[in-house]
Protein backbone atom coordinates (compact mmCIF):
# COMPACT_ATOMS: atom_id res chain seq x y z
CA UNK A 1 0.00 0.00 0.00
CA UNK A 2 1.19 3.43 -0.68
CA UNK A 3 2.02 5.66 2.39
CA UNK A 4 0.31 8.64 3.35
CA UNK A 5 0.29 11.06 5.96
CA UNK A 6 -2.65 10.58 8.44
CA UNK A 7 -4.75 13.07 10.20
CA UNK A 8 -3.02 16.34 10.47
CA UNK A 9 0.23 14.79 9.13
CA UNK A 10 1.12 15.02 5.30
CA UNK A 11 3.65 14.37 3.35
CA UNK A 12 5.12 17.55 1.77
CA UNK A 13 7.72 17.77 -1.04
CA UNK A 14 9.14 21.69 -0.52
CA UNK A 15 11.07 23.14 -3.53
CA UNK A 16 13.68 26.28 -3.23
CA UNK A 17 15.83 27.93 -5.36
CA UNK A 18 18.19 30.58 -3.93
CA UNK A 19 19.57 33.81 -5.26
CA UNK A 20 22.32 31.56 -5.69
CA UNK A 21 21.46 30.93 -8.75
CA UNK A 22 22.97 27.25 -8.60
CA UNK A 23 19.81 24.97 -9.37
CA UNK A 24 17.09 23.24 -7.42
CA UNK A 25 16.60 21.84 -3.75
CA UNK A 26 13.95 19.76 -3.37
CA UNK A 27 13.18 17.67 0.36
CA UNK A 28 10.31 15.42 1.25
CA UNK A 29 8.98 15.91 4.67
CA UNK A 30 6.04 14.30 7.18
CA UNK A 31 4.46 17.34 8.60
CA UNK A 32 1.78 18.86 10.26
CA UNK A 33 2.86 22.36 9.98
CA UNK A 34 4.13 22.92 13.31
CA UNK A 35 6.35 19.74 13.12
CA UNK A 36 8.20 17.89 11.05
CA UNK A 37 7.13 14.42 12.15
CA UNK A 38 9.77 12.41 9.90
CA UNK A 39 12.37 12.83 7.04
CA UNK A 40 12.30 11.50 3.72
CA UNK A 41 15.19 11.97 1.28
CA UNK A 42 16.41 15.34 -0.48
CA UNK A 43 18.38 16.00 -3.78
CA UNK A 44 19.78 19.25 -5.38
CA UNK A 45 19.48 19.29 -9.11
CA UNK A 46 21.61 22.05 -10.44
CA UNK A 47 20.85 24.63 -13.30
CA UNK A 48 23.00 24.28 -16.16
CA UNK A 49 25.55 27.25 -17.29
CA UNK A 50 23.01 28.65 -19.89
CA UNK A 51 20.26 28.75 -17.72
CA UNK A 52 22.08 30.07 -14.66
CA UNK A 53 22.98 32.91 -17.45
CA UNK A 54 19.66 33.58 -18.53
CA UNK A 55 18.88 33.52 -14.84
CA UNK A 56 21.48 36.45 -14.19
CA UNK A 57 20.54 38.58 -17.10
CA UNK A 58 17.00 38.56 -15.72
CA UNK A 59 18.17 39.26 -11.94
CA UNK A 60 20.12 42.14 -13.58
CA UNK A 61 17.56 43.72 -15.19
CA UNK A 62 14.29 42.47 -13.78
CA UNK A 63 13.39 46.33 -12.95
CA UNK A 64 13.21 47.18 -16.07
CA UNK A 65 10.61 44.15 -17.20
CA UNK A 66 6.79 43.61 -17.48
CA UNK A 67 6.44 40.53 -16.88
CA UNK A 68 5.04 39.55 -20.48
CA UNK A 69 8.69 39.52 -22.20
CA UNK A 70 8.62 36.33 -24.22
CA UNK A 71 12.57 35.55 -23.20
CA UNK A 72 10.97 35.50 -19.51
CA UNK A 73 8.25 33.35 -20.20
CA UNK A 74 10.80 31.23 -21.72
CA UNK A 75 13.04 30.87 -18.76
CA UNK A 76 10.27 30.70 -16.00
CA UNK A 77 9.33 27.39 -18.24
CA UNK A 78 12.64 26.07 -18.04
CA UNK A 79 13.02 26.67 -14.27
CA UNK A 80 9.87 25.19 -13.84
CA UNK A 81 10.61 22.09 -15.68
CA UNK A 82 13.73 21.75 -13.93
CA UNK A 83 11.81 21.57 -10.70
CA UNK A 84 9.35 18.96 -12.18
CA UNK A 85 12.54 17.07 -12.88
CA UNK A 86 13.48 17.37 -9.49
CA UNK A 87 10.08 16.31 -7.59
CA UNK A 88 10.47 13.11 -10.50
CA UNK A 89 13.62 12.21 -9.04
CA UNK A 90 12.73 12.96 -5.33
CA UNK A 91 9.23 10.59 -5.22
CA UNK A 92 11.32 8.28 -7.33
CA UNK A 93 13.76 7.74 -4.45
CA UNK A 94 10.94 6.80 -1.99
CA UNK A 95 8.35 4.90 -4.57
CA UNK A 96 5.97 4.01 -1.67
CA UNK A 97 5.37 7.74 -0.47
CA UNK A 98 2.42 9.42 -2.65
CA UNK A 99 3.07 13.14 -1.43
CA UNK A 100 -0.07 15.57 -0.48
CA UNK A 101 1.41 18.85 -1.64
CA UNK A 102 4.06 20.61 -3.26
CA UNK A 103 5.20 23.70 -1.90
CA UNK A 104 7.21 25.69 -4.38
CA UNK A 105 9.38 29.10 -3.85
CA UNK A 106 10.42 29.42 -6.97
CA UNK A 107 12.88 31.33 -8.21
CA UNK A 108 13.68 35.15 -7.29
CA UNK A 109 14.48 37.65 -9.63
CA UNK A 110 13.47 40.85 -7.94
CA UNK A 111 12.75 41.76 -4.37
CA UNK A 112 11.53 45.35 -3.59
CA UNK A 113 9.70 45.08 -0.38
CA UNK A 114 9.66 48.88 0.03
CA UNK A 115 7.73 49.32 -2.86
CA UNK A 116 5.17 46.05 -2.12
CA UNK A 117 6.67 43.84 -4.57
CA UNK A 118 8.78 40.59 -4.84
CA UNK A 119 8.72 38.64 -7.65
CA UNK A 120 9.65 34.97 -8.19
CA UNK A 121 9.43 33.11 -11.18
CA UNK A 122 7.78 29.93 -11.71
CA UNK A 123 4.53 28.26 -13.30
CA UNK A 124 2.70 26.71 -10.69
CA UNK A 125 0.37 25.61 -12.62
CA UNK A 126 2.70 23.32 -15.19
CA UNK A 127 4.41 22.09 -11.90
CA UNK A 128 0.86 21.06 -10.67
CA UNK A 129 -0.18 19.85 -14.50
CA UNK A 130 3.17 17.91 -14.51
CA UNK A 131 3.62 16.37 -11.05
CA UNK A 132 0.23 15.97 -10.70
CA UNK A 133 0.48 17.07 -7.12
CA UNK A 134 -1.66 20.18 -5.77
CA UNK A 135 0.48 23.27 -5.47
CA UNK A 136 1.46 25.53 -3.19
CA UNK A 137 3.09 28.81 -4.62
CA UNK A 138 3.99 32.64 -4.61
CA UNK A 139 4.63 32.93 -1.13
CA UNK A 140 5.63 36.00 -0.45
CA UNK A 141 3.05 38.24 -2.11
CA UNK A 142 -0.13 38.28 0.76
CA UNK A 143 2.86 38.92 3.15
CA UNK A 144 3.35 42.34 1.50
CA UNK A 145 -0.25 42.56 1.15
CA UNK A 146 -0.15 42.66 4.79
CA UNK A 147 2.48 45.30 4.95
CA UNK A 148 5.01 42.90 5.18
CA UNK A 149 8.77 42.46 3.72
CA UNK A 150 7.89 39.36 2.40
CA UNK A 151 11.23 38.11 3.74
CA UNK A 152 12.75 35.69 5.73
CA UNK A 153 9.91 33.00 5.51
CA UNK A 154 11.91 30.21 7.42
CA UNK A 155 11.87 31.72 10.65
CA UNK A 156 8.88 29.49 10.87
CA UNK A 157 10.99 25.93 10.73
CA UNK A 158 13.67 27.76 12.81
CA UNK A 159 11.23 28.19 15.96
CA UNK A 160 9.56 24.20 15.66
CA UNK A 161 12.73 22.51 15.39
CA UNK A 162 14.53 24.67 18.24
CA UNK A 163 11.02 24.60 20.26
CA UNK A 164 13.09 22.77 22.79
CA UNK A 165 15.85 25.01 23.02
CA UNK A 166 15.08 26.96 26.43
CA UNK A 167 18.43 29.51 26.15
CA UNK A 168 18.23 32.98 23.33
CA UNK A 169 19.88 30.67 19.85
CA UNK A 170 20.13 32.59 16.34
CA UNK A 171 20.34 30.85 13.22
CA UNK A 172 21.72 32.14 10.28
CA UNK A 173 20.98 31.58 6.74
CA UNK A 174 23.87 32.52 4.56
CA UNK A 175 23.02 31.85 0.99
CA UNK A 176 22.59 34.57 -1.92
CA UNK A 177 21.79 37.28 1.17
CA UNK A 178 21.69 36.36 4.65
CA UNK A 179 19.21 36.37 6.72
CA UNK A 180 18.58 35.41 10.75
CA UNK A 181 16.47 33.84 13.16
CA UNK A 182 16.69 35.52 16.45
CA UNK A 183 14.90 33.09 19.06
CA UNK A 184 14.53 34.35 22.77
CA UNK A 185 14.95 32.49 25.65
CA UNK A 186 11.69 30.55 27.14
CA UNK A 187 9.80 32.80 29.66
CA UNK A 188 6.81 31.24 31.27
CA UNK A 189 6.35 28.74 28.41
CA UNK A 190 6.65 31.27 25.88
CA UNK A 191 9.25 32.96 23.82
CA UNK A 192 9.59 35.65 21.31
CA UNK A 193 10.93 35.20 17.50
CA UNK A 194 12.38 37.98 15.32
CA UNK A 195 13.91 37.85 11.78
CA UNK A 196 15.55 39.88 9.01
CA UNK A 197 17.82 39.52 6.34
CA UNK A 198 21.45 40.89 7.54
CA UNK A 199 23.07 42.04 4.68
CA UNK A 200 24.96 40.22 1.69
CA UNK A 201 25.35 36.52 1.83
CA UNK A 202 27.52 34.94 -0.57
CA UNK A 203 26.39 36.64 -3.62
CA UNK A 204 29.02 39.41 -3.88
CA UNK A 205 31.81 37.02 -2.97
CA UNK A 206 30.39 34.65 -5.79
CA UNK A 207 30.36 37.16 -8.68
CA UNK A 208 34.04 38.35 -6.82
CA UNK A 209 34.85 35.04 -7.60
CA UNK A 210 33.53 33.85 -10.89
CA UNK A 211 34.96 37.45 -12.06
CA UNK A 212 38.57 36.74 -10.81
CA UNK A 213 39.12 32.99 -10.83
CA UNK A 214 36.43 32.21 -13.36
CA UNK A 215 34.78 29.81 -11.11
CA UNK A 216 31.37 30.08 -9.51
CA UNK A 217 32.54 30.61 -5.97
CA UNK A 218 35.52 31.13 -4.08
CA UNK A 219 35.84 27.45 -3.42
CA UNK A 220 36.81 26.71 0.43
CA UNK A 221 37.87 30.36 1.25
CA UNK A 222 41.04 29.71 -1.03
CA UNK A 223 40.81 33.42 -2.70
CA UNK A 224 39.63 35.49 0.38
CA UNK A 225 42.33 32.97 3.00
CA UNK A 226 45.03 34.97 1.01
CA UNK A 227 43.90 38.38 1.25
CA UNK A 228 44.21 40.62 4.05
CA UNK A 229 40.85 42.71 4.78
CA UNK A 230 40.75 46.62 3.92
CA UNK A 231 39.02 48.01 6.68
CA UNK A 232 38.84 51.48 4.69
CA UNK A 233 36.58 49.71 2.22
CA UNK A 234 35.01 47.62 4.86
CA UNK A 235 33.64 50.79 6.85
CA UNK A 236 32.28 52.30 3.28
CA UNK A 237 30.65 49.47 3.11
CA UNK A 238 28.74 49.03 5.97
CA UNK A 239 28.33 53.32 5.87
CA UNK A 240 24.33 52.36 4.77
CA UNK A 241 21.24 53.26 6.90
CA UNK A 242 20.11 49.61 6.04
CA UNK A 243 22.25 48.17 8.96
CA UNK A 244 21.39 50.54 11.74
CA UNK A 245 17.11 49.57 11.05
CA UNK A 246 16.03 47.51 13.56
CA UNK A 247 14.39 44.62 12.54
CA UNK A 248 12.63 43.36 10.58
CA UNK A 249 13.96 44.23 7.61
CA UNK A 250 14.75 42.58 3.80
CA UNK A 251 16.97 42.96 0.64
CA UNK A 252 17.52 42.28 -2.70
CA UNK A 253 20.64 40.07 -4.05
CA UNK A 254 21.48 42.75 -5.86
CA UNK A 255 21.01 45.65 -3.41
CA UNK A 256 24.80 46.17 -2.61
CA UNK A 257 25.95 44.76 -5.83
CA UNK A 258 26.93 48.16 -7.27
CA UNK A 259 28.18 49.79 -4.65
CA UNK A 260 30.47 46.81 -3.43
CA UNK A 261 31.84 46.01 -6.50
CA UNK A 262 32.89 49.73 -7.39
CA UNK A 263 34.28 49.78 -3.64
CA UNK A 264 36.65 46.52 -4.07
CA UNK A 265 37.49 46.72 -7.38
CA UNK A 266 40.57 48.96 -6.82
CA UNK A 267 41.73 45.71 -4.14
CA UNK A 268 43.62 42.66 -5.55
CA UNK A 269 41.33 39.52 -6.13
CA UNK A 270 42.76 38.24 -2.61
CA UNK A 271 41.87 41.50 -0.50
CA UNK A 272 38.71 41.89 -2.53
CA UNK A 273 37.86 38.35 -1.60
CA UNK A 274 38.97 38.67 2.19
CA UNK A 275 36.60 42.40 2.20
CA UNK A 276 33.84 41.00 1.12
CA UNK A 277 33.90 38.12 3.99
CA UNK A 278 34.12 40.43 6.52
CA UNK A 279 31.20 42.61 4.82
CA UNK A 280 29.20 39.27 5.12
CA UNK A 281 30.46 38.85 8.75
CA UNK A 282 30.58 42.05 10.27
CA UNK A 283 26.69 43.05 8.54
CA UNK A 284 25.44 39.90 10.85
CA UNK A 285 27.77 41.08 13.57
CA UNK A 286 26.47 44.59 13.50
CA UNK A 287 22.63 43.72 13.50
CA UNK A 288 20.53 45.51 16.48
CA UNK A 289 18.82 42.63 18.53
CA UNK A 290 17.10 42.81 20.94
CA UNK A 291 18.64 39.98 22.95
CA UNK A 292 22.18 38.69 22.68
CA UNK A 293 22.37 35.07 21.33
CA UNK A 294 23.88 31.89 23.38
CA UNK A 295 24.79 30.42 20.27
CA UNK A 296 24.88 30.75 16.49
CA UNK A 297 24.03 28.22 14.17
CA UNK A 298 25.16 28.53 10.26
CA UNK A 299 22.95 26.84 7.80
CA UNK A 300 23.24 27.43 3.45
CA UNK A 301 25.72 27.61 1.66
CA UNK A 302 28.29 29.63 3.64
CA UNK A 303 28.90 27.46 6.22
CA UNK A 304 30.90 25.02 3.91
CA UNK A 305 33.08 28.55 3.40
CA UNK A 306 35.45 27.53 6.14
CA UNK A 307 36.90 31.33 6.46
CA UNK A 308 33.68 32.50 6.61
CA UNK A 309 32.92 30.50 9.42
CA UNK A 310 36.33 31.16 10.98
CA UNK A 311 35.39 34.61 11.00
CA UNK A 312 32.14 33.95 12.17
CA UNK A 313 33.45 32.47 15.26
CA UNK A 314 36.50 35.20 15.56
CA UNK A 315 33.38 38.15 15.83
CA UNK A 316 30.36 36.21 17.28
CA UNK A 317 31.30 33.55 19.29
CA UNK A 318 29.79 30.28 19.78
CA UNK A 319 29.04 29.42 16.28
CA UNK A 320 28.44 25.97 14.80
CA UNK A 321 26.83 24.41 11.41
CA UNK A 322 23.03 23.91 11.79
CA UNK A 323 24.90 19.77 11.05
CA UNK A 324 25.91 19.22 14.80
CA UNK A 325 22.21 19.56 15.43
CA UNK A 326 21.01 16.53 13.27
CA UNK A 327 19.76 19.45 10.06
CA UNK A 328 20.88 19.10 6.53
CA UNK A 329 21.96 22.36 6.27
CA UNK A 330 21.40 22.59 2.43
CA UNK A 331 18.23 21.22 2.55
CA UNK A 332 16.55 23.35 5.18
CA UNK A 333 14.99 26.12 2.92
CA UNK A 334 13.01 23.24 0.95
CA UNK A 335 12.01 21.88 3.99
CA UNK A 336 10.29 25.15 4.90
CA UNK A 337 7.88 25.41 1.99
CA UNK A 338 7.04 21.77 2.70
CA UNK A 339 5.95 22.91 5.89
CA UNK A 340 4.98 26.02 4.85
CA UNK A 341 2.17 24.18 2.36
CA UNK A 342 0.92 22.33 5.12
CA UNK A 343 0.57 25.58 7.35
CA UNK A 344 -1.16 26.78 4.16
CA UNK A 345 -3.63 23.80 4.26
CA UNK A 346 -4.40 24.57 7.59
CA UNK A 347 -4.89 27.96 7.65
CA UNK A 348 -1.81 28.44 9.93
CA UNK A 349 0.53 31.51 9.84
CA UNK A 350 3.61 31.50 8.33
CA UNK A 351 4.94 35.20 9.08
CA UNK A 352 4.13 37.81 11.82
CA UNK A 353 4.89 41.31 12.47
CA UNK A 354 8.25 40.11 14.27
CA UNK A 355 9.37 38.48 11.38
CA UNK A 356 8.63 40.34 8.09
CA UNK A 357 6.60 43.26 9.56
CA UNK A 358 2.79 42.01 8.68
CA UNK A 359 0.19 44.05 10.49
CA UNK A 360 -0.88 40.57 12.29
CA UNK A 361 0.22 36.96 11.77
CA UNK A 362 -0.23 36.29 7.94
CA UNK A 363 -1.20 33.04 5.87
CA UNK A 364 0.79 32.78 3.15
CA UNK A 365 0.43 31.04 -0.41
CA UNK A 366 -1.74 30.36 -3.16
CA UNK A 367 -2.93 26.62 -4.49
CA UNK A 368 -3.12 25.15 -7.67
CA UNK A 369 -5.06 21.80 -6.93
Amino acid sequence: MPETGSGDLRWAIGLMSGTSLDGVDAALVLTDGERIAEYGPGLTLPYDQMLRDRLRLLLDHAAELSGSEADLKDVERAVTLRHVEAVIALRNMVPTIVPDVIGFHGQTILHQPDMGRSWQIGDGALLQEQCGIPVIYDFRARDLDYGGEGAPLVPVLHAALLEREEKSVAVLNIGGVANVTLLGPVQDGARQVWACDTGPGNALLDDWAERHTGTACDTDGALARRGTVNRGVLERLLDSSYFKRPMPKSLDRLSFHGSAMEAVQALSPEDGAATLVAFTVEAIARTPMDVTPDRWFVAGGGRHNPVLMDRLRSRLGNVASVDVLGWDGDALEAQCFALLAVRYLRRLPSSWPQTTGTRQACVAGRAVV
